[in-house]
């Protein structure tokens, strides 16, 4: 019984209760603007993060092509910088 109150109280609420300024009110007023600004800098910041993302994996990419040029100091072969010695079979 309460949830068929509530309900009808929902559906018998005027539409101007449930709008919000920007789509009731003005479209032009501060409030519509500030709204306007808030999204533009929420997809600012997304499209930055998404750009740092790509240029650190092109980063990545481009170090690993220099890395394995036949070219390069190593030989095309990377080697750690510590293991300059060949370790003995059986030894500890």
């Amino acid at each position: 019984m309460r949830h068929a109150v509530i309900t009808a109280l929902i559906v018998a609420a005027p539409r101007a209760a449930m709008a919000c300024p920007v789509c009731f009110g003005q479209s032009d007023s501060p409030l519509a603007n500030a709204i306007n600004m808030g999204v533009i800098m929420m997809l600012g910041v997304v499209a930055v993060v998404l750009g740092s993302f790509a240029s650190f994996f092109i980063y990545l990419n481009r170090r690993a092509k220099q890395l394995a040029a036949p070219g390069s100091p190593d030989g095309g072969h990377y080697a750690h910088p510590m293991s300059k010695t060949n370790p003995q079979e059986g030894t500890a």
